[in-house]
């Protein structure tokens, strides 16, 4: 699967575009995570935890939109955006969306 976050891919023709696809997941921090990075908020520098719950929430979302992409047969997926909201406290949405296209 091609992705990019241009609205074409290099040396490829678009014939066909197939579809709005996304993918995206919510995720909460825990208690845990939340003293430890309390701590570290104290003394200052990167909060690795959050650093990797974020990182497991991206890849999470691209995995889904990719396979959302793949349902509708699709070569590549152009235009990829992605978005964050806050859910509630503590607890947020990834985003994944794009264009699913088929090339020549």
């Amino acid at each position: 699967m091609i992705l990019s976050t241009t609205h074409t891919v290099p040396g490829r023709e678009i014939s066909e575009i197939v579809g709005l696809v996304r993918g995206s997941t919510v995720r909460a921090r825990n208690v845990g995570r939340d003293i430890v990075a309390g701590l570290k908020n104290i003394v200052g520098g990167e909060i690795e935890e959050y650093t990797q719950l974020q990182a497991d929430a991206r890849e999470q979302a691209l995995e889904r939109m990719i396979a959302d992409a793949r349902r509708l047969n699709a070569d590549a997926v152009v235009g990829i955006q992605i978005s964050t909201a806050m859910v509630s406290r503590g607890a947020a949405e990834i985003l994944f969306y794009g264009t699913a296209v088929k090339l020549k």
